[in-house]
């Protein structure tokens, strides 16, 4: 029995390793994140130290993988991974299931270190959660290039450019609507949502975590005044799109420790919709650009962007533009959304 035990043991360790370099690698290649491949990895390396102390002598010597009866042996649909994603899970499942086995183990060997390998599956739950709530809105968010912010708290306006903004081509708009009564926001909000959703837009409340999760919009947007992203995203039911404001490296710096799945930059230029704010430049859109590299978050840069300076920020390093009055003030907002998107679909062609 006690070559058995081992037997166990260095399958599982096996399986737990195979299953935590598949979770790394999606982490490294498919969301560039630095910070969650790194927490992968040093998953990986306790447990590898974990089970280091025990005699590798003996798990090596009791692996037989010829004579094992489980050889050969699938389940209906075992290996069917229909895309990366159903890869990532399936790696979550294994690592969690070899981690307790280990757990059960190791305690008939050393009980340190089955207390070390309790420990690191509740981490890896823990990863699985975080990772989750990144990458989904981050998959949604990567189709981005045209953000517009419609500020009105008129039920009516806001319907309409809803609609007159989809049809130019909008690829998420937000809807701002400050000093509003909350059944009023509500109201306007429900309707909002359910016109994004319609066109497959997506749709964002700014300021209002406990709204945008009330009536099902695909995410919410917090300033630099508003709830904490790590409490906002308590509160939502599914994983939601997250964006914060950022108006300076430090703000940026601290806003990437929390993980959103995008931040502002700006305003890069100056701005009717919010005169009192000092404008940053295009420097600040160049160098928080160069810091977001490797974190997986994405970037829109907002603030006096027209359609004469739009090649300008692109060119700085902005994924995306964030514009209200260029397009909701506009005679024409469909036309005013179209012309924008057309020169950005002609930037990143050259």
């Amino acid at each position: 029995m006690e070559r058995a035990v081992y037997r166990i043991i260095d399958a599982n360790f096996n399986r737990a390793r195979e299953a935590s370099r598949v979770i790394e690698d999606f982490c490294r290649f498919a969301l560039d994140s630095d910070s969650l491949t790194s927490r992968a990895k040093q998953l990986r390396h306790e447990l590898s130290a974990a089970i280091g102390k025990l005699d590798a002598s003996r798990l090596i010597s009791s692996r037989d993988t010829l004579a094992d009866v489980g050889l050969g042996k699938t389940a209906d649909k075992q290996l069917a991974r229909g895309n990366l994603i159903d890869c990532f899970t399936a790696g979550c499942k294994r690592l969690t299931e070899a981690l307790r086995t280990l757990a059960e183990m190791t305690q008939t060997q050393d009980r340190s270190v089955a207390e070390t390998i309790e420990k690191l599956r509740f981490n890896a739950y823990a990863l699985e959660k975080d990772i989750v709530l990144f990458s989904e809105p981050a998959e949604k968010f990567k189709r981005v290039r045209l953000y517009i912010i419609i500020t009105s708290s008129l039920p009516a306006d806001v319907i309409s450019l809803t609609h007159r903004c989809i049809a130019g081509g909008a690829d998420c708009i937000q809807l701002r609507a400050k000093a509003v009564e909350d059944d009023k926001l509500f109201a306007i909000a429900v309707e909002f949502v359910k016109i994004c959703k319609a066109a497959d837009v997506l749709s964002i409340i700014n300021d209002r975590a406990d709204v945008a999760v009330a009536v099902g919009a695909d995410g919410m947007h917090l300033g630099q005044n508003d709830l904490p992203i790590n409490q906002a995203r308590r509160l939502q039911l599914a994983p939601l799109i997250i964006g914060k404001s950022t108006h300076s490296l430090k703000q940026l710096r601290a806003a990437c420790d929390q993980r959103p799945t995008y931040v502002s930059l700006g305003p890069v230029f100056a701005t009717v919709t919010k005169p009192t704010a000092e404008a940053v430049g295009l420097d600040y859109v160049r160098q928080a650009t160069e810091k977001l590299a490797g974190t997986g978050i994405g970037n829109v840069a907002i603030g006096g962007i027209t359609l004469d300076n739009v090649e300008d920020v692109l060119e700085a390093g902005a994924k995306a533009i964030a514009v209200c009055s260029a397009v909701t003030e506009t005679a024409d907002p469909t036309a005013a959304c179209r012309s924008l998107k057309e020169k950005i679909a002609r930037f990143e062609k050259d």
